[in-house]
């Protein structure tokens, strides 16, 4: 879901188109065409949009840790569990019930008997016959002939190929926290890149990337070069998201920029339902991965197809470049062209084109100009961390909900869809705050119900984890453009982009919330429904931002809140800043993208 980034594009772009004439026809120009040719381009990206979710949860199944054992040091001829016995050592996990723990004896064809556990195994000395307690004297030896693992579910996981438990499971437990910080890296390098060489290059190298470490994850020979290749992996998955919304928005209309920006998250979640689809009917982790990644094909094929948008190539001033890709989309939607030198004649000839130079730099610690703006940041901050920590926790929990792990994943990815209409009507209808404050809540209340519900009753669980993810996902999404709305026009992009980062970091800190459960199985649930309840809370604090229009200085920023100034005499905007605002709002470089 680093994705939303297209809610705030939409939404500024909407207020903005209202605030002066120059620097927006071309975007009316071109959004007056948005048929045939908009409508392929915008399916195309989305779809790949399908292969981020796909590696965002792919670890769900392919890092799973199934029951093991530590293997005896020889053949077996008879093994005991409590009562029950068997000639294979491989059929132990057919005499075990759910949850129900203990040793296993066994006896080796030289006569010797063995005490298993998960990460020992004990000699008997002076056993002569296999009995499942004993009290005699006992020889401890380490596991260095490896593990044997239940292979009833997966046939083998990226555990069982490196032996990734006991002292060596801290090893496993890093798998997806190292690719959430590829995917934070990987915003940031191809975000800017994306600005340097163009929207069209990133994205068919972005998409050649996944597809070619996708693959080559699945034939990797050691734990550290899956790690290496999957954080190239993340770096380039987390590229394409970054590129990919800025790229849609810089060629859809303003009339669908909203609704699109939205639904291009609802590809993501698909992607979530595909991982757990081929998880059931894949079991081996490297055929898995190959199965995956070939999602990534089509994109590959058709990128060739994908032209450079009139709005980066106008900020390179190769206006020649420009005017045949707005021919190009004339002709595809049977439409009258325009001539763009006309459409800019007055923005070059303007005074924000001779006062480029001009524009102020603005750093982090314009965040914090006073105690009600710093109080301010540090809510939406807030926010942000809550959406990303809240939404990964419920997705990568969902194979601890009980029942069948495959459906529980397939249903947190299906709820989303729901969760992106209810986001998009909602928050026209009764305000972006008073949507988040509700999802946020809401969120918080459904993970104290998970609490107290009986594990027995695993179907209610779900059915409450699957509410959570629908509220949280709601929050997440409309996080993007409330935050955008905010704040003034000359920390926009600062504010945005912060609060990327932060983000960032609650979705690597989601792995180890769920790594808790080792410690009490409802320990992502609180720790969710705490963070969730005081941003919630802190949320009533700040002002509604439905129907008022985009401010562009502290001033009006503060008076979304009261009517007194803040921060007026500290940042002032100039006519520059008003004007650059259209295109610095898809900078995709400065304000990063999380999902």
């Amino acid at each position: 879901m680093e994705t939303q980034e297209a809610n705030r594009n939409g939404g500024i772009l909407k207020e903005a188109d209202g605030e002066g004439e120059q620097g927006l026809k071309v975007g009316v120009s071109v959004g007056a065409w948005e048929r045939v040719f908009q409508i392929f381009l915008y399916f195309i990206c989305a779809f790949q949009n399908i292969s981020c979710g796909i590696h965002y949860l792919a670890s769900v199944f392919m890092a799973v840790t199934p029951q093991y054992a530590c293997r005896p040091p020889g053949n077996v001829s008879q093994v005991l569990f409590h009562n029950l016995s068997s000639s294979r050592l491989e059929d132990i996990w057919a005499l075990l019930s759910p949850g129900q723990e203990g040793h296993v004896a066994v006896q080796l064809q030289d006569g010797t008997v063995w005490e298993l556990t998960g990460c020992h195994r004990s000699w008997r000395e002076g056993a002569l016959r296999l009995e499942y307690e004993y009290s005699g004297s006992k020889r401890e030896f380490a596991c260095s002939d490896g593990y044997i693992y239940d292979q009833s579910k997966w046939e083998s996981t990226v555990v069982t190929e490196w032996d990734l438990v006991c002292h060596r499971e801290w090893l496993a437990k890093l798998i997806q926290p190292m690719f959430m910080l590829g995917v934070l890296l990987g915003g940031v390098i191809f975000g800017y890149l994306s600005d340097r060489v163009g929207r069209r290059l990133i994205l068919w190298s972005t998409s050649i990337g996944k597809f070619l470490f996708g693959i080559a994850v699945a034939f990797t020979f050691d734990y550290y070069s899956f790690m290496v290749t999957r954080f190239l992996l993340a770096m380039a998955a987390s590229g394409y998201l970054v590129v990919v919304f800025v790229y849609v928005m810089e060629l859809i209309g303003m009339k669908s920029r909203t609704w699109a920006s939205i639904h291009m998250h609802s590809f993501f979640a698909t992607g979530i339902m595909v991982v757990a689809l081929t998880g059931y009917l894949v079991r081996t982790w490297w055929l898995y991965q190959v199965v995956l990644s070939t999602v990534t094909v089509p994109f590959v094929l058709c990128c060739w197809m994908l032209p450079e948008t009139p709005f980066w190539l106008l900020s390179e001033e190769r206006y020649e470049d420009a005017q045949k890709v707005v021919d190009m989309m004339a002709k595809w939607n049977r439409a009258s062209s325009c001539k763009l030198s006309e459409l800019l004649s007055l923005d070059l000839n303007g005074p924000a084109h001779s006062n480029c130079s001009e524009v102020k730099k603005h750093n982090l610690v314009d965040l914090f100009c006073d105690w009600k703006i710093a109080i301010r940041t540090l809510t939406v901050w807030l926010i942000w961390f809550t959406g990303s920590l809240g939404f990964y926790s419920f997705s990568l929990n969902s194979v601890n909900l009980g029942g069948n792990e495959y459906l529980n994943l397939f249903l947190m990815g299906a709820v989303e869809l729901p969760a992106y209409v209810f986001t998009c009507i909602g928050m026209d209808k009764v305000g972006r705050r008073n949507i988040l404050v509700f999802s946020l809540i809401a969120s918080a209340l459904i993970c104290g119900a998970i609490m107290v519900i009986p594990q027995d009753y695993h179907i209610w669980g779900v059915v409450a984890a699957m509410g959570g993810k629908f509220v949280i996902g709601a929050a997440f999404g409309l996080i993007y453009l409330y935050t955008a709305e905010l704040y003034p026009t000359i920390v926009r992009s600062l504010a945005v982009g912060s609060g990327s980062m932060v983000c960032r970091v609650g979705s690597i800190m989601a792995p180890f919330c769920v790594y808790l459960t080792s410690i009490w199985i409802f320990m992502p649930q609180l720790l969710v429904g705490i963070v969730a309840f005081l941003s919630g809370v802190l949320t009533l604090k700040l002002p509604e931002t439905l129907g008022k229009p985009l401010a562009t200085t502290w001033e009006e920023a503060a008076k979304l809140e009261s009517g007194k100034d803040s921060c007026s005499g500290k940042l002032l905007p100039t006519t520059n800043n008003i004007v650059l605002e259209k295109i610095e709002v898809m900078n995709a470089g400065d304000c990063g993208l999380c999902e």
